[in-house]
């Protein structure tokens, strides 16, 4: 039993801002959705787009928020038609927390296979660049800071990695 008392500091329209007994301030946030697909070479699938709350662009694995809804898979179908105008076979790989010391917001991550063309609208506030990068060299340029990401683009390139990995040890 949860004996503790919440009181709301801020609603928005994706996030909510809670207080939690008068000491722990929490962000309730919307479930979301990344997308690992890779081509016949290995190269996987990025975004480069400009986000606002960094005030930079990032390279990123296609992500996004799950509708109200929505399953985690119908969001990664639309996510990948709408960021990258393909659609393809989903297998759910992972499920993780962004940052669970402050945020309850947690991804699904999909591993895309058979990709075919299905353009869905982007968003209205999306201005989105499609690029093929080996994983290694988005790892690379992660750890130096060349490029800025996301948690779920780190762990799309160690699944990706961790998948070469075992075709090249047989397993």
């Amino acid at each position: 039993m949860n004996d503790s008392k919440t009181q709301v500091i801020y609603n928005g329209k994706i996030i909510q801002v809670v207080l939690e007994d008068g000491r722990w301030e929490m962000v309730r946030h919307q479930s979301a959705v990344a997308i690992l697909l890779q081509n016949e070479r290995g190269e996987m699938l990025c975004v480069r787009q400009y986000r606002r709350a960094i005030a930079d662009y990032t390279l990123e694995a296609p992500a996004g928020l799950i509708d109200e809804g929505e399953t985690p898979e119908a969001a990664a179908h639309r996510e990948l038609q709408e960021e990258a105008g393909l659609d393809a076979d989903m297998e759910l790989i992972s499920r993780f927390y962004s940052s669970p010391g402050f945020c309850n917001e947690e991804l699904y991550m999909f591993r895309a296979s058979n990709p075919r063309e299905s353009r869905l609208p982007m968003d209205d506030d999306e201005d989105i660049e499609v690029i093929w990068r080996q994983p290694a060299e988005v790892l690379r340029e992660l750890q130096s800071a060349a490029t800025k990401g996301s948690a779920s683009t780190i762990a799309a390139v160690l699944h990706a990695l961790s998948a070469q990995v075992a075709v090249e040890q047989g397993a």
